[in-house]
């Protein structure tokens, strides 16, 4: 993992974890990895819609 990525823990239903487990399996990625592309695609839809979110 890079050292410059913060950490963030999620806490979810164990259920959803393992069906999220199974979609990632069969996207050949990590539930990490799964999870960035999700929250990046919300982000874009999200931008797309309301306008670019300015950050530090």
């Amino acid at each position: 993992m890079r050292k410059d990525f913060p950490r963030y823990t999620l806490r979810i239903p164990k259920t959803m974890l393992a069906k999220l487990g199974y979609i990632s399996e069969r996207n050949g990625r990590t539930k990490n990895k799964e999870l960035e592309i999700l929250i990046k695609h919300h982000i874009a839809e999200f931008e797309r819609m309301h306008g670019e979110i300015k950050t530090l």
